[in-house]
């Protein structure tokens, strides 16, 4: 009974996704095509790094960006909490925003109701989609 249940957690382990900072950059170049129908990125100057829709905020310097600051765009009270509180962008709090928000944000929150406007969840290479972003985050290296 034991060796079944060990065996059982460690494959649940190896089955999660990996949030390493050493994610592909330029695999997450590829994987964030599926995020642009609602983000761009743009730098400060108007520069479109990538063209995408504006119904989720810009995303370049994401890393290292407090949660949900980035002026013009009306964050959920979620997002809203975790900047209030401190939260600040990280490689590995991305990776694993982009898989689920709504488990990320009401782990964070310890609110069980809590909820982001973003319905998308990435089932893999959040971690090359996180390197992907701070590659085009100054605050990042």
């Amino acid at each position: 009974m034991k060796i079944a249940i060990i065996g059982s957690l460690i494959g649940a382990a190896l089955a999660m996704p990996a949030f390493a900072q050493d994610g592909d950059a330029a695999n997450g170049e590829k994987e964030f095509r599926k995020c642009k129908a609602c983000h761009m990125i743009q730098s400060p100057d108007g520069e479109d790094i990538v063209k995408g829709g504006k119904v989720g905020p810009n995303l370049y310097g994401i890393v290292g960006q407090p949660a949900g600051s980035q002026e013009g765009f009306k964050y959920s009270d979620a997002l809203i909490e975790l900047k209030d509180s401190g939260e600040v962008w990280t490689v590995e709090d991305l990776a694993a925003y982009i898989t689920d928000p709504n488990t990320f944000v009401q782990e964070k929150t310890g609110d069980d109701s809590a909820r982001t406007k973003m319905t998308f969840k990435l089932n893999k290479n959040q971690a090359d989609v996180a390197a992907f972003l701070a590659s085009h985050s100054p605050e990042a290296e």
